[in-house]
């Protein structure tokens, strides 16, 4: 049995989308990231985080007026229950299906499923499979 070792949280610092309707994400957002038990911070008018990804009105300051286009975004789950309840919870505030939960044939045990959110950007919330950790996350504390 080969071993595969991925890891996290080297590369990407923080992927921001701007969005049409700031109210209609959030609220699509919030019941993704209440499934997935990860808080969704709100940071000022038109703008809210949750870990590395950030959303912003498209009249915020950091928008310059302008969307961000259509992306795909994977988050990480902890089950396959999840996986499902994510899809639920994204469909029942404001998302497409874009494939339902399931397994895919990336690499065994991948079980995914996709959400369009209401700009159209694919969300993806996957589950890799049994796997050991490291760490839960990577904390980062900042000297003032």
């Amino acid at each position: 049995m080969q071993t595969v070792e991925l890891h996290r949280g080297r590369l990407i610092d923080h992927i921001q989308i701007v969005v049409r309707d700031f109210q209609a994400s959030r609220a699509f957002y919030a019941a993704v990231f209440d499934a997935l038990g990860v808080p969704l911070v709100d940071a000022g008018p038109g703008f809210c985080w949750a870990d590395e990804f950030c959303i912003t009105a498209l009249d915020s300051e950091a928008a310059l007026g302008e969307l961000t286009g259509r992306a795909h975004v994977a988050f990480q789950a902890g089950s396959r229950a999840m996986v499902e309840a994510v899809h639920a919870a994204a469909l029942a505030n404001g998302g497409r299906d874009n494939g339902s939960p399931g397994l895919r044939s990336y690499h065994p045990g991948y079980y995914a499923a996709f959400m369009l959110d209401p700009d159209g950007n694919n969300i993806e919330v996957v589950y890799h499979g049994e796997a050991r950790r490291s760490a839960a996350s990577v904390k980062i504390a900042f000297e003032s």
